[in-house]
């Protein structure tokens, strides 16, 4: 074969390859995606070519009321407390109609914590955090899952939101419900995985490390220590976990279902 015809059939794979990770004509929901990750997350999904609606209890950001028109998809922001059942059911019924039932890629990232020691972990605080972090995650999965399979999409991928404290102690912090409401996300992933396959839905979870948003923003003083922990010594910015749920929501990633990207600097690596 000539050499310009070589490197032709090349770049023409290259760009074959590269369109794996297109999302254009797809349609993403982000929980929590006014702000911080769940912020990055949407943008990340639109950049790469879907449309974007986001549940989340605060007012979104500029960033993300810009992002209709940096890269010219459909948006929607809708008040929605994902802890409520019937705040979660009217939020899926407006998105339906705005969207005409679309819905190809559910990114359930919306989440709190608490900095409680053990012995001082009241039930109502317990109560609160797992009625978000699972039951909201829990079930804002389980009402994309009907709705793709109800749109017959070919292109289904639940991207669950867990953490790397799922995998350790978080050793500056004061976290345990935290980390068990992480440490159930990521074990259901599998298990719901396995009931989707059959429907043609993927399910795969990622583990954020130190992330700086709103949330870690709390903790101030305990900065320093995160960047010290990280192998590469630095605090991730919510674009740096954006990769890894674009991946995870795109056909790059065809044969991967029930499994857990980490993404933390090397925290859990030591």
């Amino acid at each position: 074969m000539p050499a310009g015809k070589h490197q032709e059939a090349i770049t023409q794979e290259a760009l074959l390859n590269m369109s794996r990770f297109s999302l254009k004509g797809r349609t993403a929901l982000v929980t929590g995606g006014a702000r911080g990750c769940g912020l990055a997350f949407a943008r990340g999904l639109a950049e790469a070519g879907a449309n974007v609606a986001v549940f989340d209890v605060v007012p979104a950001e500029e960033a993300f009321h810009a992002i209709e028109k940096d890269w010219g998809v459909q948006t929607a922001y809708y008040k929605v407390d994902i802890s409520s059942k019937e705040g979660l059911q009217e939020g899926f019924a407006k998105f339906q109609k705005d969207f005409h039932n679309a819905l190809d890629i559910c990114v359930p990232c919306a989440g709190i914590n608490r900095h409680l020691p053990f012995l001082e972990f009241t039930y109502k605080d317990h109560q609160d955090l797992l009625s978000i972090n699972v039951l909201g995650l829990y079930f804002t999965a389980q009402l994309a899952a009907k709705q793709m399979i109800a749109n017959g999409t070919k292109h289904g991928s639940v991207v669950l939101v867990a953490s790397m404290a799922s995998h350790i102690a978080v050793r500056s912090q004061l976290c345990s419900a935290y980390c068990g409401s992480k440490g159930a996300v990521r074990s259901m992933c599998p298990a719901i995985a396995k009931e989707l396959a059959e429907y043609g839905i993927r399910v795969n979870s990622i583990s954020p490390g130190y992330v700086k948003t709103e949330m870690t923003a709390s903790f101030p003083h305990l900065l320093e220590g995160w960047k010290s922990e990280a192998m590469n010594g630095r605090i991730a910015e919510p674009e740096d976990i954006m990769g890894a749920c674009v991946f995870l929501a795109s056909d790059a990633s065809l044969y991967m279902t029930g499994s857990d990207i980490v993404v933390d600097g090397g925290v859990t690596g030591w």
